[in-house]
């Protein structure tokens, strides 16, 4: 599974100079002018009672609906962000470049990845919706609580989500547009951030390769299968060996 990591890599190279430029000119008639951030209401349900004190306890949750508090699962639909009759006859290539090019310094992450792998992380995501992530921060790691809900995956803090339950928001949300599935072999990939206080966008882009890492990687695949389904043999340290990162 090696050539995964090269194939979801969050930035696509661009062909040459010139087409570099040529797609960034492009790029600025094929989105609209209209935002995609994700829109957060007042949550009126009570929290789920309890904290995760151990791994175990998560399965206490598994049958709520995670970040009641968090509209949009309902997100932009692709046309709305991107003119498609302008970009309908581009390459493949072309409009992964023009989609990550575009995105970048707009708060948001753009992606893209193949089809056939998008299948495979929509396939296991089914089976297995729950992970955590640890993340890097200054001297140590805060923890990420992540569900899959295709096409969709939402992040929030741990912590958060144990003082909070279901009124605890995702920090960063990505979302698959699957309209050039069958006719590009392409699938585009949004990431927003919605609480910058809480995640960076290096950290966000970091967490949305990683994510797909795990779920798409084999030998990483094997400890979200343990997470979901043979939770008390759960052990966190396998993820931390996994991404090279210390206990402390």
């Amino acid at each position: 599974m090696r050539g995964i990591s090269r194939i979801i890599a969050l930035s696509i190279p661009t062909l040459n100079r010139a087409s570099s430029t040529s797609a960034t000119s492009f790029a600025r008639k094929c989105f609209t002018t209209l935002s995609a951030r994700p829109n957060l209401r007042n949550p009126q349900e009570k929290a789920i009672p309890g904290e995760f004190l151990k791994w175990g306890s998560i399965g206490f949750v598994r049958t709520s609906k995670f970040a009641t508090g968090f509209t949009p699962l309902q997100p932009k639909p692709l046309e709305s962000i991107l003119d498609m009759e302008r970009v309908k006859d581009r390459s493949p290539e072309d409009i992964a470049s023009i989609w990550d090019d575009y995105h970048l310094g707009r708060g948001h992450i753009g992606a893209s990845m193949k089809a056939s792998l998008y299948h495979l992380l929509e396939q296991r995501a089914a089976d297995c919706r729950y992970f955590v992530i640890p993340v890097w921060k200054g001297s140590g790691y805060t923890t990420m609580f992540v569900q899959v809900q295709m096409p969709h995956i939402l992040f929030t803090g741990l912590e958060d989500y144990k003082a909070r339950g279901t009124q605890a928001a995702p920090y960063f949300t990505i979302t698959y547009y699957k309209e050039f599935a069958e006719t590009k072999d392409l699938v585009l990939i949004r990431g927003d951030v919605v609480f910058a206080s809480k995640l960076s966008d290096s950290e966000a882009k970091w967490l949305l390769e990683t994510a797909q890492s795990f779920y798409l990687n084999d030998s990483r695949y094997k400890l979200v299968k343990t997470f979901n389904k043979e939770t008390r043999d759960f052990e966190f340290k396998d993820v931390l060996r996994a991404l090279d990162m210390s206990s402390l």
